[in-house]
């Protein structure tokens, strides 16, 4: 199997790539206010003594443009596409492949990797012969990643195997977030979520979790496989989850 190779960042293509996506920049903003159900987003979906919502954002609008600072900045961009790709990838791989020899993940499995950016996690799986995998982020990168919100996957219902992500701090709507992983998750289908506990995220972050309670009772349909300690850039605690085979009667 041949793997896609790392992007090559080159700075003028790099700031045309930019200046296009920033000029696109109100109508994926319109487009995911059109595709989720919330105008005004000031509270946020949940708020529990595990789990808090920052204050700040007037309107969905606000959150997606506050988050697509971060995903189109090109400084980052080009340190994600160079001094960390080979790094991240080797570490994903190497996470991938004991995921594999627990039985929570096969060369078979239809993976997702929610808020991929430029797509580390998903090079990751296929190295480790995970092939039918994609990343989703609100900015697509082609060819590993798709554009997507989290809070309303653009998914049909039980497609994925697998889901993996590490940006649960950046949901608005925690509970929408678990909801979308429960309803592209295919009965039996495992999900691994890498959070923070102990540390608070950067100014991106839009919720702050003080115990893994506070993500596990948000998943209705799940099972909590485990919960371990993890190193994963930043984040402490890993959460895994398992989709119920049998709906839970409402």
């Amino acid at each position: 199997m041949t793997l896609p190779a790392k992007p090559l960042v080159k700075p003028f293509l790099l700031l045309l790539s930019l200046s296009f996506l920033l000029l696109l920049l109100p109508l994926l903003s319109h487009s995911y206010r059109r595709s989720f159900p919330h105008s005004a987003a000031a509270g946020g979906g949940v708020v529990t003594p595990l789990l808090r919502i920052r204050p700040g954002y007037k309107s969905y609008d606000d959150y997606i443009k506050h988050q697509l600072n971060k995903t189109l900045n090109p400084r980052l961009r080009r340190v994600w596409a160079t001094r960390d790709w080979d790094r991240k990838v080797l570490v994903f791989a190497r996470f991938f492949s004991d995921l594999k020899s627990q039985g929570l993940l096969s060369n078979s499995s239809r993976a997702l990797c929610i808020g991929a950016r430029l797509g580390q996690e998903v090079a990751a799986l296929r190295r480790v012969g995970v092939a039918d995998s994609v990343g989703m982020d609100l900015v697509p990168a082609p060819p590993l990643v798709v554009a997507g919100d989290f809070h309303s996957q653009p998914f049909p219902n039980a497609s994925f195997d697998f889901e993996f992500s590490n940006v649960f701090d950046h949901a608005l709507y925690p509970d929408r977030f678990a909801a979308e992983i429960e309803r592209t998750l295919r009965p039996g289908g495992v999900a691994i979520l890498h959070v923070a506990l102990h540390r608070r995220g950067d100014k991106y972050s839009t919720n702050d979790l003080f115990g893994v309670d506070g993500v596990v009772d948000l998943f209705k349909q799940s099972g909590l496989v485990r919960v371990s300690k993890v190193d994963g850039f930043g984040l402490d605690t890993e959460v895994v989850l398992r989709r119920n085979k049998r709906q839970r009667p409402s």
